[in-house]
């Protein structure tokens, strides 16, 4: 999961309106940040390790002049977390620069980075962004846009991608569509983000998503679009979108994932109340859905966990050690709020486990009476291959407990989660348009033996049962 921005204008600062554009974004990834800009013949590209506002500075920006740009704020899946594998990558086609910005993971990248490399191709990083870039280098076809039509066949799995070439910026979308990707418009141009949310700051508005399998093309005449792959893929979205990773005032498929969110919490109320005398959240991405089971129960929603907003979030850091120290850092009860109360807390999804532990400890520790947890998403029993860090199975609590042991090893008095066919209702989708292989390992792109064992899917007695 990363984020991507891009913005055509003559009249904006380009360079600006991707800087704000990527910190709205910011929530998507955390290692590292770049924005490339071009006016037309040539191409300037800055990127570094680190938050948008660390990585750019004003006279960063200033020296970066153009009426078009991309930008990129990554969060490593494939590839290890350092400046070589920071984006935008630029690769050459023909002789000319292309940026790339890629949201998802590849898998067929092994296979792929072997055959790039065996015809010449110096691999610097490890991503899987690079490998698309190999193959735009080494194509023999005569525009970019065929270059990429290939590509979009060759290779397999999730990708929301933005190329930056000349005058004009291109946006494909994986024929599942697992990653978002949206175009908007501003004044005299257009813009394309991962979320709709990156255009209010920049004065942009949306015009409509992407589509799975489609390439659209804005330059000097406009837009241009063409349905590449074929429509009778499986559609694929990315229940966890919905659940934790966009922010709640983005909209995706004409639906606001704020309400979307609340009606996951009133759902999950109706499938698992209990008497309580306050609702609170885990900021901030439990926020709705606890909402939504005050609203649905009745029960006075409290704030009683405060959230240190400079701290980022701790899922989405790649090291388990920089996790347990985030905790620490992030929350803080506020005594007066929940000391000696019966409390319910709700959470977006319980992944490892052991930030969920750690929460509880504190509010024991300030005095509350009784934690009944709740989770507006259900179990996560598989591990994800497509650009979302969710460890091993072995790693997911819920693949390796029972309800039970969760509970007696989160240390709560009650645990329960939203049930499948809950977190579809509040969806508003068919299932047959979303990727919940997180929760029934239903995966909608074929993921290989040899991925599965990695993840340890597979055991010596071959696969393991997905559901529970």
């Amino acid at each position: 999961m990363c984020g991507v921005f891009s913005i055509r204008s003559k009249k904006l600062n380009v360079a600006q309106a991707t800087y704000f554009g990527l910190y709205a974004l910011q929530h998507r990834g955390q290692e590292s940040a770049g924005i490339a800009v071009s006016d037309g013949k040539r191409l300037k590209n800055v990127k570094n390790v680190g938050l948008v506002s660390q990585v750019f500075n004003k006279e960063i920006l200033e020296d970066l002049n153009g009426f078009i740009a991309i930008g990129h704020a990554r969060y490593s899946t494939t590839g290890s977390s350092n400046l070589a594998n920071a984006q935008p990558y630029v690769a050459s086609f023909h002789g000319e620069d292309v940026a790339i910005a890629h949201n998802g993971n590849l898998l067929n990248t092994d296979v792929l980075r072997q055959e790039c490399a065996s015809k010449g191709f110096k691999f610097v990083g490890t991503s899987d962004t690079e490998v698309i870039a190999a193959l735009i280098e080494q194509s023999k076809k005569e525009t970019l846009e065929e270059a990429i039509i290939d590509m979009m066949h060759t290779v397999v799995g999730a990708y929301s991608l933005i190329f930056l070439y000349r005058d004009k910026m291109i946006a494909v979308r994986d024929p599942h569509g697992i990653r978002p990707l949206v175009v908007g418009t501003v004044e005299d141009g257009f813009v394309m983000a991962s979320e709709d949310c990156a255009f209010s700051v920049v004065g942009g508005k949306m015009l409509r998503e992407v589509m799975p399998g489609e390439i659209f093309i804005v330059d000097e005449k406009g837009t241009h679009s063409q349905m590449l792959l074929t429509e009778t893929e499986r559609r694929g979205f990315c229940s966890f979108e919905y659940i934790y990773f966009a922010r709640p005032d983005s909209v995706f498929n004409n639906k606001s994932l704020y309400s979307i969110r609340v009606k996951m919490g009133r759902n999950l109320y109706r499938e698992n109340p209990v008497e309580a005398d306050a609702v609170i959240s885990v900021p901030d991405s439990g926020t709705p859905a606890a909402i939504g089971y005050s609203r649905e129960s009745g029960i006075p929603f409290a704030e009683g966990l405060i959230k240190n907003r400079y701290i980022g979030r701790t899922f989405i850091q790649p090291d388990q050690l920089l996790r347990e120290v985030g905790v620490k850092l992030k929350l803080n009860p506020i005594v007066d709020a929940i000391n000696g109360k019966k409390i319910i807390i709700v959470d977006d999804s319980i992944v490892r486990g052991t930030t969920s532990k750690k929460i509880v400890k504190l509010l024991r520790d300030t005095g509350v009476k009784e934690v009944h947890f709740r989770v507006s998403s259900p179990r996560v029993m598989n591990p994800c291959f497509y650009g979302i860090d969710t460890a091993s199975k072995k790693e997911l609590i819920a693949a390796n407990m029972s309800l039970d042991e969760i509970r007696e090893e989160l240390d709560v008095d009650s645990i329960a989660y939203l049930s499948y066919e809950g977190l579809i209702n509040a969806i508003h989708l068919p299932k047959e348009q979303l990727c919940l292989a997180c929760f029934d390992g239903n995966y909608p792109v074929s993921v290989s033996d040899q991925l599965k064992r990695s993840k340890h899917l597979f055991d010596d007695n071959g696969p393991r049962s997905s559901v529970g």
